[in-house]
């Protein structure tokens, strides 16, 4: 199965940012972690801070791989152009929050992806994109 995380802004930041929050451990190396648990499966990572670097990945890969872990940060809460994009592509799409959002500021509850995502992990940490993962291959 063909999958890629999508990041976006601030997540280059894993490990350094609010570690209360996100915790100590940077994405590179959790990534590194994911793609050697999951080795029979093709593993791809992108991150931006850029929404339109976002949306033209999204454009790029949406047609030709399995499944998209997204996390689009704040975007999340702000942009229904990203909302657009997962809509507009047949991939299966998991929307992944580290933090549980619900129990953030309310500016947070809100999210523009969540109706045009196949499914939602929300408050595990860095293991939600594993369940997200294993949500997309077990079907």
């Amino acid at each position: 199965m063909k999958l890629i995380v999508i990041n976006g802004p601030n997540l280059n930041l894993l490990g350094k940012r609010e570690p209360d929050i996100y915790g100590n451990q940077d994405f590179d190396s959790y990534f590194k972690t994911l793609q050697s648990k999951y080795k029979d499966h093709s593993l791809e990572y992108f991150q931006s801070n850029h929404e339109g670097q976002l949306i033209d990945k999204l454009h790029a890969v949406g047609f030709d791989c399995d499944g998209i872990l997204i996390n689009a940060g704040a975007f999340t809460h702000t942009s229904l152009a990203l909302a657009d994009a997962v809509a507009a592509i047949p991939a299966q799409v998991v929307e992944v929050h580290i933090s549980n959002v619900h129990q953030r500021e309310s500016v947070r509850h809100f999210s523009y992806l969540s109706p045009v995502a196949n499914g939602i992990v929300v408050g595990f940490g860095l293991k939600g994109y594993e369940l997200a993962i294993l949500s997309l291959i077990d079907g």
